[in-house]
């Protein structure tokens, strides 16, 4: 696999009133990556955790039916636009790109990944 080994996941249609949905799947792994597979800043958040040794669940959004209206939810939650990549680890909201990449730098995206069980070392 080109990336590494995260967990892709092409969803299927759920009837779920979208912000239950995104806090549902937000809640149920480690690190969740709400994506759309042709964006490039979603290419490098995933190579980022995958180069980290973490897995991430990654959302599709462009591969589920109902994903223009996950995005626009997303975007309300984040207050920008354009939204994705979206990533929340340990069932918080961390944000988009620029959120984790800062706080990359600044060192604190290791410890915010070990106490949500993503990362062990």
């Amino acid at each position: 696999m080109a990336w590494g080994s995260y967990k892709k996941t092409i969803n299927t249609v759920n009837e779920e009133y979208p912000p239950a949905m995104i806090q549902r799947v937000a809640s149920e792994s480690a690190v969740v990556v709400f994506s759309i597979s042709s964006c490039c800043m979603c290419h490098a958040i995933k190579k980022l955790f995958c180069g980290m040794g973490v897995n991430p669940y990654v959302y599709e959004l462009d591969q589920n039916p109902r994903g223009k209206e996950i995005e626009k939810t997303l975007m309300l939650l984040l207050g920008t636009s354009p939204v994705v990549p979206v990533v929340f680890i340990g069932g918080k909201l961390v944000g988009s790109m620029d959120r984790v990449m800062a706080s990359h730098i600044n060192g604190t995206l290791v410890p915010l990944l070990k106490e949500a069980g993503a990362l062990w070392l």
